[in-house]
């Protein structure tokens, strides 16, 4: 401690010491970032994923995302605390400026009455006072405290950037995540609709079996029990499709239902490419904008210890004024006095608390690297799970596609053969369930896969364009914080 506070004593006058550990920026090896990841993934560069979700071609959902990232609010609140970042660091940074003030008065004393050595004294006697003064303070950054203080605000700020384009693209996945249910509950509905026109035919045709005497009416009310079942799924999805719409509606700033006249026409589930190249397990560190939040958060934890450190050591001030004063405005110019002086000041004494905060910002610093590591870990856990979502969802897709149409032929056999009387009601309702069941597998199966395809965009850095810098705001320019009034 002795030797830094010597060297930098000899630099006062460039005031280029600055204490505190100096940030280097931790290799992807003291992450535990592996070479490759274990999950199976297609090679090939990297396509542009900036606008990831225009991949699914629907202009609709487009449209949607759009909006979204235009008037949600929880990006304004996030471009909120942007600013106030931005806002810090200017504060920061007027540290390393003197602070200058400026002081006037004028005073009027008039004798009303009194006495001067027992004699009455005239009354109406006026005596003005003109005062003009400046004063200016500028506390030395000899060992750095200001200058750390700056990367410290410097490093939340850019962190605040990050935490914004983070923002923006869980915004963008919970739009297409809530399209994709939309949409997965619209094609659920049609099939349970389409499986109860198939009912009611088998119920007419049991029922004229009925009359003939050919069946007993066990037949039909198998086939009404099987119907009411059915039926039974079209409220349910119903209710998928108005939570998803009213969700969407409230995550482009809008009341939750200002969406559903837009959304209620049937569309298919959106479907997007089959494989997405994911390159290296290393590139999550620039993709990522949380991993790279967190990594701005460890910088800016790191520059505090510089901070307290600072604190430990002396503190250097010099101030200056200048003043006048006189009895008539005229005379102000007079005589003018002026005034300079230094301080210095060390702390002495404090029953060790700014050595617990040096080791408190110390602490601070290793929690902002196990959140960095954490978050690199967590990036690469979730880029694992989706490829193996897609890849699972592809094969689920593919095996419920020959469910789909083994059990349609089925059902098409079974129904002809019903109503030849060559099978009975048992084998139609278990071929129509087998149907039913595959038809929505399959719906469900294309709906898993869109969203594990969303999934891994998301994993990926959900658009964030990895060479581009921290995100930034500009100052507001007038209001006062409240909201704006509505028009009369």
């Amino acid at each position: 401690m002795v030797r830094s506070w010597m060297a930098c004593a000899a630099l006062l006058p460039l005031a280029a010491c600055a204490v505190g550990p100096n940030y280097r920026k931790p290799v992807p090896a003291t992450l535990g970032v592996p070479a490759a990841f274990t999950t199976p993934a297609p090679e090939g560069a990297r396509p542009d994923l900036t606008r990831w979700w225009t991949s699914f071609g629907d202009p609709q959902l487009d449209a949607i995302v759009d909006t979204a990232l235009k008037n949600n609010l929880d990006i304004a609140q996030a471009v909120s605390r942007l600013r106030q970042a931005r806002e810090a660091l200017v504060q920061q940074r007027a540290g390393l400026f003197p602070t200058v003030q400026a002081t006037g008065s004028y005073s009027r004393q008039i004798n009303v009455r009194g006495q001067t050595f027992g004699q009455i004294t005239n009354a109406g006697i006026v005596n003005e006072n003109y005062a003009l003064g400046g004063d200016a303070s500028y506390t030395l950054d000899v060992f750095g405290g200001v200058r750390r203080g700056i990367e410290a605000a410097r490093g939340s700020y850019q962190a605040s950037g990050y935490n914004l384009a983070q923002v923006q693209a869980t915004v963008a996945s919970e739009v297409v995540r809530n399209y994709i249910l939309a949409r997965a509950a619209q094609a659920g509905a049609e099939i349970a609709r389409g499986s109860l026109r198939v009912q009611d035919e088998n119920l007419e045709i049991a029922g004229f079996r009925v009359q003939a005497g050919l069946v007993s009416s066990l037949d039909a009310e198998q086939i009404r029990a099987q119907r009411a079942q059915t039926a039974t799924q079209v409220p349910s999805f119903d209710q998928s499709f108005e939570q998803a719409a009213n969700r969407l509606g409230v995550l482009t700033g809008q009341a939750p239902g200002a969406l559903r006249a837009e959304l209620v026409a049937t569309k298919p589930i959106p479907q997007g490419p089959g494989a997405v190249p994911v390159g290296l397990p290393a590139d999550l560190l620039r993709m990522r904008p949380d991993v790279q939040a967190a990594e701005r958060n460890l910088a800016a934890a790191t520059a505090r210890i510089g901070v307290a450190k600072a604190q430990l050591l002396p503190q250097l001030t010099l101030n200056a004024g200048i003043n006048t004063n006189a009895r008539s405005f005229e005379q102000l110019t007079d005589i003018i006095t002026g005034r300079i002086f230094g301080q210095i000041a060390q702390t002495i004494f404090d029953a060790g608390r700014n050595r617990a905060v040096v080791r408190s910002n110390r602490a601070a610093a290793e929690q902002a690297f196990g959140a960095y590591k954490a978050a690199v870990l967590t990036a690469l856990e979730d880029v694992e799970n989706a490829l193996t979502a897609l890849r699972t969802a592809q094969a689920r897709r593919a095996e419920f596609a020959v469910a789909a149409e083994a059990s349609n032929n089925a059902a098409i056999l079974a129904r002809s053969q019903y109503r030849a009387g060559l099978t009975d009601i048992t084998t139609l309702n278990t071929a129509e369930a087998s149907l039913l069941s595959a038809q929505s597998g399959l719906a469900q199966a294309r709906a898993d896969e869109a969203q594990a395809l969303r999934q891994l965009y998301l994993a990926l850095g959900g658009g964030w364009d990895a060479n581009a810098p921290a995100p930034t705001a500009q100052p507001l320019k007038h209001g006062d914080g409240q909201p704006p009034r509505p028009a009369e």
